[in-house]
């Protein structure tokens, strides 16, 4: 594999903190989409926004070299988003996230098949 292709890829630290964070958006995003079905207009208390916006600050640090990035925000504190609101939010930081991953954990073959991350360790 090339160099500059090597130097692409992401490395053994970023894909363990991808395995870290993706749970957590998957589980907030889970839990804020049954809120939602509830009570969609219903809108956040200060403790979820910024117990929410703690994951998804560390997401966005962890995407910054991503070139969809600059479509995350994070949720607002000071009017306080609605159910629905932090789902569409949050979905948008699940996208890039999987997109991340899609890139990087394909089908090998010279391994005798199936699926792995590809680092800068293990191309």
């Amino acid at each position: 594999m090339k160099k500059n292709k090597i130097a692409n890829l992401p490395t053994a630290q970023e894909q363990d903190k991808f395995e870290r964070l993706s749970p957590l958006l998957n589980s907030i995003y889970d839990e804020m989409k049954e809120f939602s079905k509830k009570k969609p207009e219903e809108l956040l208390n200060a403790l979820k926004v910024k117990m929410i916006n703690k994951i998804l600050m560390q997401v966005k640090e962890f995407l910054v070299k991503d070139p969809n990035v600059e479509f995350l925000e994070l949720l607002d504190d000071a009017t306080l988003p609605s159910n629905s609101d932090t789902v569409l939010i949050i979905g948008q930081f699940k996208a890039i996230l999987n997109q991340f991953q899609s890139r990087f954990y394909y089908y090998d073959s010279s391994t005798g098949g199936g699926t792995r991350w590809h680092t800068q360790e293990d191309p």
